[in-house]
């Protein structure tokens, strides 16, 4: 059984589908829409206005409760996992949280289940995985081992 950190977007379609897949195949699964003890962090909360910050606002906002908190959470979890896979589509978050895990030692798959614009720094990661079948697979095989 693998403890694995779900990297993506709160607007991926495939994100939730994914936690669902992984756990069903008997792996511990952070999900960071529905963390345990909390719920889920939005920029939103700390203000409905959050996308006309200036730059200073949101570096203030960073040391909001909720927004340490948030970052907790997920930080947290992402030391706890032995695994990453980020689904994609993502943006900055999840590609910033695989590439720390990557860079801490840890297993970092990239889910693509629909056309996307080539990466070649993907490349350092330990596999790219393109339908259900192959992200089932990867994951019952190693959940065997």
């Amino acid at each position: 059984m693998k403890k694995i950190y779900v990297a993506s977007s709160w607007r991926n379609v495939y994100q939730q589908i994914v936690v669902k897949l992984l756990r069903s195949h008997g792996h511990e699964v952070y999900d960071f829409m529905n963390p345990p003890s909390r719920s889920g962090f939005a920029w939103s909360s700390i203000d409905p206005n959050w996308e006309n910050w200036t730059t200073e606002e949101y570096k203030a906002a960073l040391e909001h409760p909720l927004a340490i908190a948030g970052f907790d959470s997920d930080f947290d979890a992402m030391k706890w996992a032995d695994t990453c896979v980020m689904v994609l589509p993502c943006g900055r978050s999840a590609n910033t949280e695989a590439g720390w895990m990557k860079g801490a030692g840890k297993e970092v798959f990239v889910f693509q289940p629909s056309e996307q614009e080539p990466e070649l720094m993907y490349k350092i990661y330990d596999g790219i995985l393109s339908s259900y079948d192959e992200l089932a697979q990867q994951f019952r095989q190693t959940s065997e081992v």
